[in-house]
């Protein structure tokens, strides 16, 4: 069953043409095939196509309102084209919404011939949980495009006009589209944009001006970075054409979880068992922490799930090393199932002492002896 087109859009049936069309245009971003490789997503977008060609016209629009699917079903469809002849997804946005063609004149789409940075890359980096509250350096392997030292960036010898758009490059075409016709302004597939090519190309990079080459970097990881945390290195991206300046490298840190540990913000969790007797009479044990083994005090009478804290031994503030969080210790009471007979006489003894009533918990036994086993 065919989908509702104000529903396919996402707009109420009163929506005015500026509505439609700022709804058309966040629909087609979100699921042309240039951008969302979705199973579904091409489909998904012929139907917004659609959608918008029927209800961006009045008389159209009208006959939908009244007969449904029905009423337009001859003229649906008519006019729409796939856009996946038109150059890729950034070509087609430029020529409906910057102003390409007909509307901001022939040179809007020109590319600029001049020096052009180049592209930034991402790295994936995984580290280990004391890593990342201590940082340190790491060395990374990255692949990424550099000048070509053959032919100093320039592709090769004898470069000439381009005889397919003349030197423009780019090249025009019209072009149907759902907003009725345009002319598209595009790259030119012979030059790439340039304006140029090349008789003579460079053998060692195929007259492309750039090599892929793969190097290693020593980074430097700051204290206190978590999951998520994102680091730039200067210059380490692909390398920018013409003479333009490299792009940057960013790397993406991933921290892995610990098998004692746990974090919280700028705070360090973990539990710790101590026996009944510790819980009762208080005692000093020995914790471990991130950096190394910490005395911490049992205070006499603590419950079960007691949180007790050692100060400033938690992650290192990110940006300010000096500053540090805490360490947040659970404590939970090891109740013993079995004990000997003399620790059960000595506990009956407390017991009576105290005048605590313990009942015989249903077995015809005492509490102690129910509790802890013979």
């Amino acid at each position: 069953m065919a989908r509702d087109y104000y529903e396919v859009l996402g707009v109420s049936r009163n929506a005015d043409q500026d509505e439609l069309k700022r709804a058309y245009r966040r629909m087609a971003r979100k699921y042309h095939p240039d951008v969302n490789q979705d199973e579904g997503a091409e489909e998904r977008f012929k139907e917004v196509n659609e959608a918008y060609e029927v209800l961006s016209e009045p008389e159209l629009r009208v006959r939908y309102d009244r007969f449904g699917e029905a009423g337009v079903k001859s003229a649906a469809g008519a006019g729409y084209q796939d856009f996946g002849d038109m150059g890729g997804f950034a070509d087609i946005f430029e020529t409906f919404f910057s102003g390409f063609g007909g509307v901001g004149g022939p040179q809007s789409g020109r590319r600029r011939a001049g020096p052009t940075r180049g592209e930034d890359l991402r790295y994936d980096l995984r580290l280990e949980f004391r890593e990342a509250i201590f940082g340190g350096e790491k060395q990374i392997r990255i692949n990424h495009l550099e000048s070509c030292a053959s032919c100093q960036g320039a592709g090769g010898k004898g470069a000439q006009t381009c005889g397919t758009c003349q030197g423009a490059g780019q090249v025009r075409r019209a072009t149907r589209t759902p907003f009725g016709s345009f002319t598209q302004v595009s790259v030119c597939p012979a030059c790439n944009g340039e304006g140029q090519t090349i008789s003579e190309k460079c053998d060692a990079c195929g007259g492309r001006g750039q090599v892929q080459v793969s190097k290693k970097l020593k980074i430097t990881i700051p204290a206190g970075v978590d999951t998520g945390t994102r680091l730039r290195v200067s210059n380490e991206g692909n390398a920018g054409q013409k003479g333009g300046p490299p792009g940057d490298l960013y790397v993406y840190l991933f921290v892995k979880d610990d098998a004692e540990f746990r974090r919280e913000g700028n705070n360090i969790l973990s539990e710790i068992k101590i026996s009944y007797l510790q819980a009762i009479l208080g005692a000093e044990v020995m914790v471990s922490t991130v950096e190394k083994e910490k005395k911490l005090t049992i205070p006499a009478g603590t419950q079960s799930h007691t949180v007790l804290t050692l100060e400033n031994m938690g992650v290192p503030r990110l940006g300010n090393a000096v500053s540090r969080g805490d360490h947040l210790i659970t404590v939970k009471v090891d109740i013993p199932t079995r004990i000997s007979t003399e620790e059960r006489e000595l506990l009956e003894k407390i017991v009576a002492l105290r005048g605590d009533k313990v009942g015989n918990n249903g077995t015809g036994e005492g509490f102690l002896g129910g509790f802890f086993g013979r």
